[in-house]
């Protein structure tokens, strides 16, 4: 590509604001408010077809030629002209030669002719229709079959899946192994798409053991949060950039988010977001930033904070681990897709029967984690602990209650949301 490369409009300073009078947030009114102020934040590169894999597109891609790109024929065969035939028995002579795909038949095949043609191969001159070869009988001179034969039967028609200069994928799609067979077939070689969205990923805390080979004190804990991140960040198409751990420090904390700012487009901090004394993350944005601390109407991961520090936006996860990750996806996984130009996608849940109880009061939205047993009902976790790393991985989904009451019994409808919806 030549030229300037596009900057992306930077955020507003007060983007992330709520309304005046604004508490609780109810999830949908949360997510309705990120979608409305977030906008792509990265530029755009050309990069050749086949290793644009999990790339977004930038700009529509149009078809160079048409798929196929000439009429053909479907099946292994005897080809002729529809018009030649008719009702019983039919007996036509044999052209010299054969169609095959990639042998295209030099000439035309006269009218009451037909010529043996191959599956791909182009329809010659005078042939419209095909019989399929195992309803033929043939000596090599001539062939049999039985009329009538439905006009155009067993061949595709040129441009029948794509035609030249039609649309093939739209700018926003995320490249699939399916999609590149197509940019192939269309002699599409290069796309516009959009940069990766780069995520810096960074965890603070006292208590916190960033490598996991070291030496943990009783009072210490092992970093959850940050490999968890740079892995979701990674399976949803963005450059992952570790920016580690910090201790609570605030000037150690100012140094990595400063850190962040020049490598990455968005920052996901996790632990530190609240109000308390050792709450170093939310003191740094609310100082020296620009911060909104959204407490949302979920379980778990109620306090979200959201921020821009010098321009760049900062999502400040829960320190729980069960609650960062509902709070990733839920939140920061449409986010970081919008940003990264791919649209806002919403997770593809389907209503399965529980097969647990559980009383839920009315006043916030519940996810719980969950998969799918033998009979197709939706089992939850043994405890909805939210220390409970475990049932992160022997989950496979979530189920998501409503924000309203709901007495569930064995057999009652729940949503299920797979991991798979959600990217990862």
């Amino acid at each position: 590509m030549t030229g300037t490369p596009l900057v992306p409009p930077r955020l507003r300073d007060d983007c992330f604001a709520m309304p005046q009078g604004v508490s609780w947030v109810p999830v949908d009114t949360a997510l309705a408010r990120l979608r409305a102020v977030l906008t792509p934040m990265t530029g755009v590169e050309s990069v050749t077809a086949i290793d644009a894999s999990g790339r977004v597109l930038a700009a529509d891609c149009i078809a160079r030629r048409s798929n196929p790109p000439r009429p053909n024929s479907a099946v292994d065969g005897y080809g002729f002209a529809h018009s030649a035939t008719g009702r019983g028995v039919q007996r036509l002579p044999l052209v010299a030669g054969r169609a095959a795909a990639g042998q295209p038949f030099d000439g035309a095949v006269p009218a009451g002719s037909a010529i043996r043609i191959l599956t791909g191969a182009i329809l010659p001159d005078g042939v419209d229709t095909v019989v399929l070869e195992e309803d033929c009988a043939s000596d090599g001179r001539i062939v049999v079959f039985d009329g009538p034969v439905k006009p155009r039967a067993n061949t595709r028609t040129a441009g029948e899946d794509v035609k030249q200069g039609e649309i093939a994928l739209t700018s926003g799609h995320r490249l699939r192994p399916p999609d590149l067979a197509l940019l192939s077939a269309l002699g599409i070689a290069a796309v516009t798409v959009f940069r990766p969205l780069r995520v810096g990923v960074l965890s603070t805390g006292d208590e916190i053991i960033g490598d996991p080979s070291q030496d943990a004190a009783p009072h210490q804990i092992f970093d959850a949060n940050r490999p968890m991140l740079l892995a979701l960040a990674q399976s949803l198409g963005c450059t992952p950039i570790d920016l580690g751990h910090v201790r609570d420090d605030p000037a150690l904390i100012r140094d990595r988010l400063n850190q962040g700012a020049t490598l990455a487009d968005v920052i996901l901090t996790s632990g530190g977001a609240s109000a308390g004394d050792e709450d170093h993350i939310s003191s740094l944005l609310r100082n020296e930033g620009t911060l909104s601390s959204w407490r949302i109407a979920m379980k778990p991961g109620r306090p979200l904070a959201l921020a821009l520090w010098q321009g760049i936006p900062v999502f400040g996860l829960p320190g729980n681990p069960v609650a960062a990750l509902v709070c990733a996806l839920i939140f920061a996984r449409p986010a970081l897709s919008l940003m990264a130009g791919a649209g806002w996608p919403k997770p593809q849940g389907f209503a399965v029967p529980a097969a647990f109880s559980k009383s839920k009061k009315a006043g916030r939205r519940e996810y719980l984690r969950a998969r799918i047993d033998a009979d197709g009902h939706a089992e939850v976790f043994a405890s909805e602990g939210s220390g409970r790393i475990s049932g992160l991985s022997w989950a496979t989904g979530l189920v998501e209650l409503p924000d309203a009451a709901l007495e569930v019994r064995p057999g009652t409808p729940v949503c299920f949301l797979p991991y798979g919806s959600f990217g990862m």
